[in-house]
C-alpha cells in the first residue's frame, strides 16, 4: 500500500525536520518555501519543489503549514486562495486560539478544512519517540490523516473546536517560557554572588522535579475554586517573594520579572486572601466576569 503524499509549506528548522521525517518514512513530499534555494538539499533527498504556492497546494490533499505565525500563513495562502478547495490544511504554525478559529472559518469559506496543530517539541525531536502535537478541528479529517501526521509526532486530539489545540499549546508554552525566565533569573543572582550556573543546576533541577506534586494539588484547588490555607498561606508566600526580590536587588540584577510576581501576590493580599493558599491567586489572574 502506497503512503500518502503530502505538501509541506515553510522550511524553517521545524519545516525542514518535518520534510525529513516524511521522506525517511517513504512519503512523497512536495514543498514550497518563499526563500529560493533553501530546499536544494531536500530535493536532493527526493522532495519535489513547487514553483508557486498554487502548485504546492494543487499537488496533494494534505498540506502541512509550518510557518512563524498566522500572519505568515495568511500571506502565503492569500497567494492562491483558488487552489484551497478540497485541501486539508494541517496548520502547525503557532498563534492564538482566536486566530486559529478565524483561520478555520476562512479556510472553510474557500472549500478547505483546517486542522489546528501545536507541536510540543523542538525540531530535533520530530519523528522521535515521546514527541507530541496537539490537534483540534473536524474529527473526520483528523482521523483520515492521523497516520500520516503521526509520522511527525504522536497526535493528541482535543475535539472539533479549532482553537483548543492552540490553547493547549500556548498553555504549555506559558509554563515553559516563565519557567525558563525564572531559571535565568536564578542564574543571574548566582553569578552576581560568584556562583556558577553549573553549581546551581542540580539544586534548581531538584526544585522543578517537585513541581508535578504542586501542580496536582493546586489544579484541584483551581477547579474547585476553593483555596484552603492548610498547607500554605498566601501571606507566607508574599513574604518569600519579597525576600527573593530583595536578594535580586541586592545583587544588582534585573528585577522586572520579580516585580511582576510581587505585584500579583500583593493584589491577592489586598483582595483578602492572606490566610488562604497562594493558589488563591487564581482569583487575581482569571477572567473577571
Amino acid at each position: 500500500m502506497s503512503k500518502q503524499a503530502v505538501t509541506v509549506i515553510g522550511l524553517g528548522p521545524m519545516g525542514r525536520a518535518m520534510v525529513g521525517a516524511f521522506l525517511d518514512a517513504g512519503h512523497r513530499v512536495t514543498l514550497w518555501n518563499r526563500t529560493p534555494g533553501k530546499a536544494d538539499d531536500l530535493v536532493a533527498k527526493g522532495a519535489e519543489e513547487a514553483a508557486t504556492v498554487a502548485e504546492a497546494l494543487a499537488a496533494n490533499e494534505l498540506v502541512v503549514l509550518s510557518l512563524t505565525d498566522y500572519d505568515a500563513v495568511d500571506a502565503v495562502l492569500a497567494q492562491a486562495p483558488g487552489a484551497l478547495a478540497g485541501r486539508v490544511l494541517a496548520n502547525l504554525s503557532s498563534d492564538t486560539p482566536e486566530r486559529a478559529r478565524a483561520a478555520a472559518a476562512w479556510a472553510a469559506s474557500h472549500g478547505a478544512v483546517h486542522l489546528t496543530g501545536g507541536v510540543q517539541v523542538p525540531p530535533p525531536m520530530i519523528g522521535k519517540e515521546g514527541a507530541v502535537t496537539h490537534y483540534s478541528g473536524p474529527r473526520e479529517a483528523f482521523e483520515a490523516h492521523r497516520g500520516t501526521l503521526e509520522v511527525l509526532t504522536a497526535a493528541d486530539y482535543h475535539g472539533e473546536d479549532p482553537g483548543l489545540a492552540a490553547l493547549y499549546y500556548q498553555a504549555q508554552m506559558t509554563v515553559f517560557w516563565t519557567t525558563m525566565l525564572s531559571f535565568y533569573q536564578a542564574l543571574a543572582v548566582g553569578s552576581a554572588n560568584g556562583v556558577k550556573a553549573a553549581e546551581l543546576l542540580p539544586h534548581l533541577s531538584g526544585m522543578t522535579a517537585m513541581m508535578p506534586h504542586f501542580f496536582q494539588l493546586y489544579a484541584m484547588h483551581a477547579d474547585a475554586a476553593d483555596y484552603p490555607g492548610d498547607v500554605d498561606r498566601l501571606a507566607m508566600g508574599a513574604a518569600s517573594v519579597d525576600h527573593v526580590l530583595h536578594t535580586a536587588e541586592d545583587a544588582g540584577v534585573d528585577v522586572t520579572l520579580l516585580k511582576g510576581v510581587q505585584d500579583v501576590f500583593r493584589r491577592g493580599m489586598a483582595a483578602g486572601f492572606a490566610d488562604n493558599s497562594f493558589s488563591s491567586l487564581m482569583e487575581v489572574l482569571k477572567k473577571q466576569v
